[in-house]
């Protein structure tokens, strides 16, 4: 029997337990809550306030005080319009700092750089101070459109807000700038007017790929006129997206070639290690780093804080935490209390739905007009929705948001007091990114990561310089991914036929894949005067068969079936867990039933209900080697990376009370199972290691499925991912091994670098796995340390102290890590 962990698309199931509200001694009516204006109170008399109490002062494990900074400023290079000198005063600075000046200087001399500086240090202004001086420039021109930029952005939000803060800080400068929003919500009318006349097209790497480049001679004029590319939040373009969103950028750079136009490439990032190697793995092209941040920072005040344990018990009959879902409402219902305006960033969209809804609730036993003042934001949902949400915190209307990190990326919401963090992001770069949402207008801050109860989590909190002594992570991105060239290849020549001197640009697997393609007559070979080019075939649209943010198909949508109203989306990796038959689905703090699930038209059908449980998915995995692309013995036993098939089928689903977590009872599905080809990380051990680590027969598929689980919790430590990037499958005798076996892969097509690191590091990692387990302050296993919220087989059999025995005996073979202190990007 193999024991399996899914990676992202598993329904986290994230039970309310029963929520105290939060009293003070002074409590605030509502005309007393600030809207955005007013002294922001201290952030450590706001952290006293909500761990006032004895019972509530022990949950703070660590506190971490980052004194205020002083900023150094710089003169603005002299190319510089005055024009732009005189609007960025306009808007209330008067100098630059010096990390802005130097990337104004860089861009105006044609060099593509990178700016990784803190969040709220002016990165916007430091390629938008180019930008609109090449632009004005171009607005002189005699002839034709003038000068144009594009900017990328990861997410719709942020493109929305860049384009406020452009037109605001470019009104001065009349209609020489003509900023306009290029994505999906873009009402087609106005689509040809952008087209035509927009100089700063604002807009995301998936409409490139799917509108821009195939369409690009609509787009001749502004293509052919192309200075800039900003590629903002750049460090978000990692494992499999961020390699798909490197091919896209080089098949812009292709067709811009076409055209005559050569673009200087800005990018901005979070801080993150050795910037200028990612941005140039991401372009292609050389990039110089800016990393010496030179602005003020006000103070900040960062908790760690872990939640009781429970007098509940959940799966084999293990201690249950209070759920980090029910702390940070807890904390964001006292914030709201105390005026302090506030995000809470949660893992999963139906965390940030019941947040929002259980400090609704407690806030209505304060002041019934508080409720409104709290809602939930994340993807999937209606663009109106979301605008709506963005306007409302922005102007203060909004005191607190439970938020996906849809909202992480850069969207402005000056004027935050505090971010709650309900469990860690995945990444340092994340979580600071995160945090620095609060304090953009230079007041001081706090910050709050509220542990989950799974390992890695537990971890952090008991062991702060893992989070404040290490520095952030390397951005892990493949572009050579067979999984992701080939169809970028195919997408390329519809664009244009692929010629020889073509393939370089694409990088070296390009000549090995290019047979293949004409082998599977996706590519077609022609010549024509001796020279050789590669022709799409087909009707149909190459890049409509490609999905670069690696989600597995079509989004299912999903309608009320009495009106027919859509009430959002899916991710397709995501529906056969979240949106089966049966399911409880959440939108906007109201309870639906999927009524059914049509996979063939990606429908799913729901009803308004308010079950008293809610539901979580099991399902099976099997894995097989296909390829054993390295092996080194680890004594007795052998550590190997390879080409892996994993085979996913779910089954079934629970039903939970909402309040204990009891199982009510289990209802069958009939879903078909779903093959991923990707890359994975495995160790074995021999009868003699089990023997010396007293595993006996009986306690084997315990040890293994319990190491399984706690690896995956720490791998993110090691790698620039987080547990729901990866999955894991234990088996206690696997046919193409012929030994028990405990495997981690990643969770997409081709891999995404996250299995390859775990390899590089498997000394360090799997000794933080083994300490992990072994500190738990549990008896038998708890999600702090073996269980895991995702695991398919219920969490069963586990085996925690067979586990502990079982990793010391592997590790006291273990060699040195083979890149010991290498940093997490890995090339191939």
């Amino acid at each position: 029997m193999a024991f399996n962990h899914l990676p992202a698309g598993a329904h986290d199931a994230l039970t309310p337990l029963s929520v105290t509200p939060v009293t003070h001694s002074v409590p605030m009516a509502n005309n007393q809550l600030p809207r955005g204006a007013g002294v922001s109170p201290s952030p450590r008399s706001v952290l006293d306030r909500l761990a006032a109490g004895a019972d509530r002062a022990v949950r703070i494990t660590h506190t971490e005080h980052l004194p205020p900074r002083a900023g150094r400023h710089a003169d603005w290079p002299t190319e510089i319009r005055k024009e732009i000198v005189a609007a960025v005063e306009h808007a209330g600075i008067d100098r630059p700092w010096e990390h802005q000046a130097r990337t104004v200087e860089h861009a105006l001399h044609g060099e593509s750089v990178v700016v990784a500086t803190g969040t709220a240090s002016g990165k916007s202004l430091a390629y938008l101070t180019p930008v609109l001086s090449t632009l004005l420039d171009g607005s002189e021109a005699p002839n034709g459109r003038g000068a144009t930029a594009l900017y990328l952005a990861p997410t719709k939000a942020l493109a929305a807000d860049q384009r406020r803060a452009v037109a605001e800080l470019a009104t001065p400068l009349g209609s020489a700038v003509r900023p306009a929003v290029y994505d999906g919500d873009t009402p087609v009318e106005e689509r040809e007017w952008v087209r035509q006349y927009a100089n700063y097209v604002l807009t995301n790497p998936d409409m490139l790929h799917r509108s821009v480049l195939p369409a690009h001679p609509r787009w001749s004029s502004f293509l052919r006129a192309l200075r800039y590319v900003v590629v903002d939040e750049c460090h978000t373009y990692r494992g499999v997206f961020g390699s798909h969103v490197a091919q896209v950028l080089r098949r812009l750079r292709r067709i811009c070639a076409r055209y005559g136009s050569e673009p200087v490439f800005l990018l901005a990032s979070a801080t993150a290690a050795d910037p200028a190697r990612a941005a140039t793995r991401l372009t292609g092209l050389p990039v110089t780093e800016i990393t010496d941040d030179a602005s003020p920072r006000g103070e900040l005040v960062f908790a760690l804080w872990e939640p009781p344990l429970t007098e509940l018990h959940g799966e084999q009959g293990a201690p249950v935490r209070r759920t980090a879902t029910a702390e940070t409402a807890d904390l964001l219902t006292g914030l709201a209390v105390q005026g302090v305006r506030s995000v809470a960033f949660v893992r999963s969209r139906r965390g940030a739905e019941l947040i929002a809804l259980i400090a609704q609730e407690r806030l209505a036993a304060v002041d019934r007009s508080l409720p409104g003042r709290v809602a939930a934001y994340r993807g999937g949902y209606l663009p109106s929705e979301r605008r709506a949400l963005e306007r409302a915190l922005h102007s203060g209307e909004l005191l607190g948001l439970a938020a996906t990190t849809a909202l992480e990326l850069g969207v402005d919401v000056s004027g935050l007091d505090a971010v709650l963090l309900a469990g860690y992001p995945g990444t340092r770069a994340s979580l600071w990114q995160q945090v620095g949402r609060a304090g953009r207008a230079g007041q001081g801050a706090l910050a709050v990561l509220v542990a989950r109860d799974d390992p890695l989590d537990t971890y952090l909190v008991h062991h702060p310089d893992a989070l404040f002594r290490r520095p952030v992570e390397s951005t892990v991105l493949d572009p050579d991914n067979p999984y992701v060239l080939a169809p970028h290849l195919c997408a390329a020549a519809s664009e244009l036929p692929l010629t020889e001197a073509d393939l370089d640009l694409f990088g070296p697997a390009t000549h090995e894949l290019i047979p293949q393609l004409e082998q599977r007559r996706l590519l077609r070979r022609r010549t024509a005067g001796g020279a050789v080019a590669w022709h799409w075939p087909r009707r149909e649209r190459a890049a409509d068969l490609t999905d670069i943010r690696g989600e597995g198909g079509t989004p299912v949508q999903v309608v009320e079936a009495g009106t027919g109203r859509l009430l959002g989306t899916v991710d397709a990796s995501a529906a056969h867990t979240a949106v089966h038959e049966g399911a409880v689905h959440l939108h906007q703090g109201r309870s639906y039933l999927v009524k059914d699930l049509d996979l063939k038209d990606c429908v799913a059908l729901v009803e308004e209900a308010n079950p008293p449980y809610s539901t979580t998915a099991r399902d099976t995995t099997a894995i097989s080697v296909l390829e054993t692309t390295t092996a080194i013995p680890w004594g007795d036993s052998r550590l190997c990376f390879g080409s892996v098939e994993v085979t996913n089928q779910v089954v079934s689903f629970l039903r939970r009370k909402l309040i204990t977590g009891e199982v009510l009872g289990e209802t069958k599905l009939d879903l078909p199972p779903r093959t991923l080809r990707t890359r994975a990380v495995w160790w074995t051990v021999t009868e003699d290691q089990l023997d010396a680590a007293r595993v006996a027969p009986e306690q084997l598929g315990g040890a293994l499925h319990a190491a399984e689980h706690a690896s995956i919790g720490m791998l993110p430590l090691f790698a620039t991912c987080d547990r729901w990037d990866i999955g894991g499958v234990s088996v206690p005798l696997h046919p193409d091994t012929l030994l028990p076996t405990v495997f981690v892969y990643d969770g997409h097509p081709g891999g995404a670098g996250f299995a390859e690191r775990a390899f590089h590091t498997a000394r360090r990692w799997l000794r933080a796995t083994r300490e992990a387990i072994a500190s738990c302050e549990c008896d038998s296993g708890c999600p702090s340390c073996i269980q895991s919220p995702k695991c398919g087989n219920g969490n069963d059999p586990l085996n925690k102290r067979a586990a502990v025995r079982l990793l010391t005996t592997l590790l006291s073979g273990a060699p040195a890590d083979v890149e010991e202190d290498s940093p997490a990007g890995i090339e191939r």
